[in-house]
């Protein structure tokens, strides 16, 4: 594999890219009051920087976000524009403006230098920026970054353009996450570095031109999805596309005369789906995939075209190579990663290809979304009456104009309603701010009231072509039978940018206040917010919909009408996000659904009820970190099958930004309360507990007599006691019995074959994890306190707490470390890419320092047999018991002790391995190897050296490394424990149950 640089350089040789100007979408303003006109002087030659900027900060002075609208022109600047949380620039007149970067502008010569850069807030009400981004010119460390909480913010209408000498240069930096979107730009990026460095939510319609490369980017703020479609990449010097950890998915992209179409960066993995992805002259490889063993590395195609393309895939590390069929050919199906054989089955790694010649190339599909109406066809709703004061009761007016009027375009304001709107079969509603344009209902609107079926607030016509579009809908807090918009309009319809209020990122007024206090406001009391029903189908894309009042966010019911739904985000409910029922011929690219603590405790992320043909990619189910209570299944299944799953991603860890006196930066903490499976059959009564995976293909639904095989159980796996809430950080002590914790009901329990369970604690002292010293004690981990907290107790004699203070770390001669046996650490959110090399450190880098850490403090039991270094603790709300407290100890399934030779074998869920390390002084661990290739909850190991790895079942692992078999238990394993008078008792705790089997 030749080096990137050599790659640029071949790359000077491809043919110049044709410039063709694209036309502007808004060719004049809409009409709105409250929108913000740049008033610069748009020559090419003026210093326009201080004019849009003032313009921006303007639009976002009430706190809430804002419109501005840059007429055509051409605006230089000479400094970073920096556009706020929730505001949106429009492009607007008869040309696309177009912003410029002069020759040899100061500051954008080398590193990483933003023309524009989409900003976020202190969301973490820390006080100052804890990574602020280095990419600003100039540099302002008071600048903080987009963040998962930057709602709203876009930018469309405008293209940019670099010019000479600016090798660093990068027209727009945008991690951002729900409704931030790009759309309708060009990107003519000659001398610069690329178009976007760090890219979120989703991008339309846009057109790279050379440049080093055409995006840039790591992991989103928010840590799910970023969606591109409809664009082109051209005559990009390196690659049109250089990226790691995004989750990538592409729908309709064309990519032509660059060396590589699509670069994961060394040492890194990612999601990338691809549906019609085409390329064109792309002299090394379509794709060149790194980390081919990394469970995270999911690599999907449907329906590629290439052209001039001899390498479809290459592997960096291996060197292995997927060659094209001939000059033109078609790849109907590619996929690269852990590929499951069916419902119950561990994983493998496996490339599958269908691909063959074309004896030409077919012209491109058509857009995926469809485009808005001309603004001189917009008929603005206050002309016709209606009103948006947040006062009047705005139905019949609006109804009226939907009657009248085929575009209606709706000013930002809060429209009143108290009736369903019925669309005509060609409506066109258009907003442009769904945070700042909503259509509600009052609470106790008479019409929504009372026991009765679904009424829509919006109820588009049947098999229609509606659009709908930009808008905030909101369904109040007291009206049982309402549902958002209820969808029976044909396939060539669209729904895009439209927000359920109610969730986060809402801001409301006293004419609609989210009445989330009023008991009458029942969570899980109204009909779902978006229900698409009665043969409806067509495109949905950049979705939100996080309305606790609702019974789901996207509900797809009794249709055969297909559906193509392109980043949805369906969050905050209370039994399941996403539901299809009696639903055939959709498709899902980059759903993401997300669990609170308070309401989706007992949620499912998505369910199938007698479905099929369903394409699911690049999938996100995800449960918040504070969760604290286990959950069986993210996807359950109900007599369906026909159902692709491609690129599956269950998680609950996330990073977060924090300063204190010890300094800033950017942190991972991660929950003991995944999803335990990423996918449950309830018909067939199966799981699938890989949580990562990159292929699976399920069959049809069984029939009615199919025989329910279960879950798998191996010969020898004995429960010996169940009923527990959920069960971990347990200790085994010199004679074999085993102790444990079942945090919920704040006790300490005890296992013996003579005793079998006992209680051993039940004092309310907020317990985690257990050691057991030389004399028998249990050193206890405690979450209570700011800090953390630990004591030690006698287990005869539990009502003795003796509180350990923590102490400044020193040598122990015949003491034992206590460490995590799990840890996470991949040094999310920061920038890690070197301005100088444009190069990132390897991943395992951050689990190296993370490890390597010196301890200042430590815990040492009273008999000085065990010290456990003092891990640093961080902390969420409230300092009392409402408040959480994570660290690397506090969020273990179990702490583990270093052997006599000063080795310990910890697990990185984060790669996915388990680790062999040397314990030094300070609780550091050096000389870290990998053991194991895999890794979950947590890792024991044997006198012989044989490992044994809860990931979804128990893997053995001997002394070599290699795997030797597995152990299958009717649960998922979380912690393991060696026990019993000869040490050759499995402990296996779950969630729910405690299992043992001899070795």
């Amino acid at each position: 594999m030749k080096a990137t640089w050599l790659l640029g350089a071949a790359a000077l040789m491809l043919p110049a890219p044709v410039l063709a100007k694209s036309s502007s979408v808004y060719l004049q303003a809409p009409d709105d009051p409250r929108a913000i006109t740049v008033r610069g002087v748009g020559d090419g030659r003026a210093d326009d920087s201080a004019a849009i900027q003032q313009a921006i900060d303007a639009a976002a002075e009430g706190g809430h976000g804002g419109v501005v609208f840059l007429p055509s022109g051409r605006y230089r600047i000479s400094r970073t524009i920096f556009v706020k949380s929730a505001v949106r620039v429009f492009g607007v007149g008869p040309t696309r403006p177009e912003i410029i970067l002069g020759d040899n502008t100061a500051g954008f010569g080398s590193g990483v230098a933003a023309m524009v850069a989409f900003t976020g807030e202190d969301q973490y009400r820390v006080g100052k920026a804890p990574v602020p981004p280095r990419t600003s010119v100039p540099f302002d460390p008071s600048i903080f970054d987009a963040t998962s909480s930057t709602f709203y913010s876009a930018l469309s209408n405008v293209d940019f353009r670099i010019g000479s000498g600016n090798a660093g240069a990068v027209a727009v930096r945008f991690r951002v996450a729900q409704h931030g979107y790009l759309r309708h730009v060009d990107f003519h990026i000659g001398s610069g570095l690329a178009g976007v460095y760090q890219a979120g939510n989703e991008f339309e319609n846009l057109r790279f031109y050379g440049g080093r490369y055409g995006i840039m980017s790591e992991k989103t703020s928010p840590a799910w999805q970023f969606t591109l479609i409809d664009s082109e990449f051209q005559g990009q010097r390196d690659a049109a596309i250089r990226e790691h950890e995004v989750d990538l998915t592409l729908v309709n992209v064309a990519i032509r005369d660059t060396p590589v179409g699509i670069e994961i960066d060394r040492g890194y993995s990612d999601s990338l789906f691809g549906k019609q992805v085409r390329f064109e002259n792309v002299s090394n490889a379509g794709v060149l995939i790194s980390e081919e063993n990394n469970v995270f590395t999911q690599i999907g195609f449907a329906d590629a075209v290439a052209v001039k393309t001899p390498t479809f895939a290459r592997f960096r590390d291996s060197g292995k190579t997927v060659a094209g069929s001939g000059a033109r050919y078609q790849v109907k199906d590619f996929s690269y990663g852990l590929k499951l054989a069916g419902l119950g089955t561990i994983g493998d790694y496996a490339t599958d290809v269908e691909m063959a010649p074309l004896s030409r190339a077919p012209a491109r599909p058509a857009a995926k979304i469809r485009a808005l109406p001309p603004v001189s066809q917009w008929t603005n709703v206050r002309d016709l009456g209606v009103k948006g004061d947040d006062t009047t009761d705005d139905t019949a007016a609006l109804q009226r104009a939907i009657d009248t009027h085929r575009v209606l375009y709706l000013p930002m304001g809060r429209y009143r309603v108290t009736d369903t709107l019925k669309l005509r079969p060609d409506s066109v509603l258009i907003a442009l701010h769904p945070s700042l344009t909503h259509l509600y209902l009052p609470d106790e609107t008479p019409a929504f009231m009372g026991v009765g079926g679904p009424k829509a607030l919006i109820q588009s016509a049947k098999g229609g072509n509606a659009i709908v579009h930009g808008l905030g809908l909101w369904t109040g807090g007291v009206n049982p039978r309402a549902t958002a918009l209820l969808w029976r309009a044909g396939e060539a319809s669209e729904v895009n940018d439209v927000k359920i209020q109610g969730g986060g990122g809402t801001v409301l007024t006293k004419g609609s206040p989210i009445g989330f206090g009023d008991p009458r406001a029942r969570f899980d009391g109204q009909y779902p917010s978006i229900w698409v029903t009665d043969g409806g189908g067509g495109t949905f894309a950049a979705l939100w919909s996080p309305n606790t009042l609702a019974s789901a966010g996207f509900y797809v019911s009794d249709t055969k009408t297909p559906g193509h739904v392109y980043q949805l985000s369906a969050e905050h409910h209370y039994r399941a996000e996403i539901v299809l029922k009696n639903v055939e011929n959709w498709e899902f690219l980059a759903p993401q659904t997300e669990q609170e603590v308070q309401d989706g405790v007992n949620a499912v992320s998505t369910e199938f009820h007698n479905s099929r043909n369903i394409l699911f990619a690049n999938y996100h189910g995800y449960r918040v970190t504070r969760s604290i209570k286990p959950m069986d299944a993210a996807v359950k299944l109900y007599n369906s099958g026909d159902i692709r799953f491609r690129n599956v991603h269950v998680n609950a860890e996330s990073g977060f930004a924090s300063c204190d006196a010890k300094g800033c930066g950017t942190f991972t903490r991660v929950s003991k309360f995944p999803f335990e499976n990423a996918i449950k059959d309830m018909t067939r009564q199966q799981e699938v507990r890989e949580r990562e995976f990159a292929r699976l293909d399920l069959p049809a639904a069984p029939t009615a007599a199919a025989t329910q095989s279960g879950v798998p159980v191996s010969p020898g796996v004995e429960k010996l006691a169940d009923g527990f809430y959920s069960i971990a950080g347990g200790a085994v002590d010199a004679n074999g019995k085993l102790f444990f914790i079942d945090r919920f009901f704040q006790r300490i329990h005890g296992w013996s074959k003579p005793e079998g369970l006992t209680i051993v604690a039940d004092a309310p002292l907020d317990a985690v994890n257990l050691a057991v010293d030389r004399s028998g004690d249990l050193l206890v981990l405690s979450s209570a306190g700011r800090d953390g907290t630990v004591f030690s107790i006698d287990p005869k004699k539990p009502v003795d707490v003796r509180v350990i203070a923590p102490t400044p770390a020193r040598a122990h001669n015949g003491a034992s470390t206590l460490l995590p046996v799990n840890v996470w650490a991949n040094g999310e959110f920061a920038d890690r890419i070197d301005p100088a090399t444009y190069a990132y450190p390897p991943l395992s880098h951050f689990f190296v320092d993370k490890l390597g850490e010196a301890k200042a403090q430590e815990y040492v039991s009273p008999d000085g047999s065990l010290v456990l270094p003092a891990f640093r603790v961080w902390n969420q709300g409230p300092d009392d018991h409402r408040g959480w407290r994570w660290s690397d100890t506090l969020d273990a399934y179990g702490l583990v002790a270093a052997d006599a030779e000063g080795r310990v074998v910890v697990t990185n869920a984060s790669e996915n391995r388990t680790y062999s390390g040397r314990v030094a002084e300070s609780g550091r661990v050096t000389d870290l190897k990998i053991v194991a290739d895999r890794g979950g909850e947590s890792v024991a190991r044997d006198a012989s050296g044989n490992l044994y790895v809860a990931n979804g079942q128990v893997f053995v692992y001997g002394p070599d490394s290699r795997l030797q078999r597995r152990i299958d238990v009717p649960e998922r394993p979380l912690q393991l424990l060696l026990g019993g008078p000869d040490r050759r008792t499995l402990y296996i705790l779950t969630h729910h149950s405690l299992y043992a089997t001899g070795i």
